[in-house]
C-alpha cells in the first residue's frame, strides 16, 4: 500500500501567550485525528498507537476516554453466522 502524508492546517487568531501551549495542543489535535480514523475503522489499534508513538496499552486508555470500543461492532450478518455456529455444536 503506498503511504501518503497528511497536513492539516488552520488560522486561529489568538493571544500570543496562548502559543506557551502550541505542543501540547497540536498533540491533541493528532490524537483527535488518529482517534478518528480509528473509531471509523479507516486504522487499526496497532497503527493508531504506531502514528501516535505510543504503546498500545496507553492507545487503549486514549480509547477509554474517547468511548472507542476495542472490540467491532458486530452485523447482523455476522451475529446470525454464529448463533448458527453454535447451534449446530450444540446438536
Amino acid at each position: 500500500m503506498a503511504k501518503t502524508q497528511v497536513e492539516i492546517q488552520f488560522t486561529l487568531p489568538i493571544d500570543e501567550t496562548l502559543l506557551l501551549h502550541k505542543t501540547d495542543v497540536e498533540l491533541k489535535a493528532k490524537e483527535a485525528f488518529v482517534l478518528e480514523l480509528l473509531r471509523q475503522g479507516d486504522i487499526s489499534a496497532g497503527r493508531a498507537a504506531q502514528l501516535l508513538n505510543i504503546s498500545r496499552w496507553d492507545l487503549s486508555e486514549l480509547m477509554s476516554a474517547a468511548g472507542i470500543s476495542p472490540f467491532a461492532e458486530p452485523t447482523a450478518e455476522k451475529l446470525a453466522s454464529e448463533v448458527e455456529a453454535a447451534l449446530k455444536i450444540a446438536n
